[in-house]
């Protein structure tokens, strides 16, 4: 399979009569675990972790723009509008990288439910529980955050009039804030699989002919590609 492919959804009810029932539940359990992977794989916490970092060098461009801006040096005017235009320059190629991750997460959601709620398959169902990447994405998100709240208030509470400038202050804190709200994104995605596995595999086994149903805060559909 391609990597950049998603799988593609569950066959309709009125056709699934007439497949092969093991060769649909050997399709689920492949198709799981790569939309498993895909949603809650370490790759995609490293991903977000470099969506972050495209982020924090924008804002050191916007940040040195401010700092040299403040000098009033007429040089410094030119060198501030050189790094706003360069901030400006990541910032916007970042956004769009995030607002496309956000739909390809939302079409793997979608997948990963439907499938989830074909059968079940107590193995594959546990595997896409994933508690271990479930904890890692908890406990990396929470470190990620707490350093986060440090560096914006640290910033905050240590500054000092006539030592600190305002660009330097806004700069550290919006360093702070990026890295705060990326774990935020990393908590709240581990927190809704959790929620979502439990639901979907906590409850009492679904005939095969159950139809697919709508994922954690998604309705009911199979995504598309």
């Amino acid at each position: 399979m391609p990597r950049r492919d998603l799988p593609p959804p569950p066959p309709p009810a009125h056709l699934r009569a007439w497949l092969d029932a093991s060769a649909v539940r050997a399709d689920r359990a492949r198709f799981l675990g790569e939309l498993g992977r895909r949603s809650l794989g370490f790759g995609r916490l490293l991903l977000l972790w470099a969506v972050s970092a495209v982020f924090a060098l924008g804002w050191s461009f916007v940040g040195m723009a401010l700092m040299a801006i403040e000098t009033h040096d007429p040089f410094a005017y030119l060198f501030g509008l050189i790094f706003a235009v360069l901030g400006v320059g990541v910032l916007i190629p970042a956004g769009f990288w995030f607002a496309w991750g956000a739909k390809r997460d939302r079409q793997v959601r979608r997948l990963l439910c439907a499938w989830a709620e074909l059968d079940r398959d107590p193995p594959v169902d546990a595997a896409v529980r994933a508690p271990g990447r479930s904890l890692v994405w908890l406990l990396a998100s929470f470190a990620l955050g707490g350093l986060g709240l440090w560096v914006t208030f640290g910033s905050a509470a240590t500054a000092r009039s006539g030592a600190d400038t305002y660009g330097e202050v806004a700069y550290t804190m919006g360093l702070g804030m990026i890295l705060w709200i990326t774990a935020l994104l990393g908590l709240g995605k581990a927190g809704a699989h959790y929620r979502w596995a439990l639901r979907v595999f906590g409850g009492p086994a679904a005939g095969p002919a159950a139809g697919p149903a709508g994922g954690p805060g998604e309705p009911s559909g199979t995504g598309g590609r």
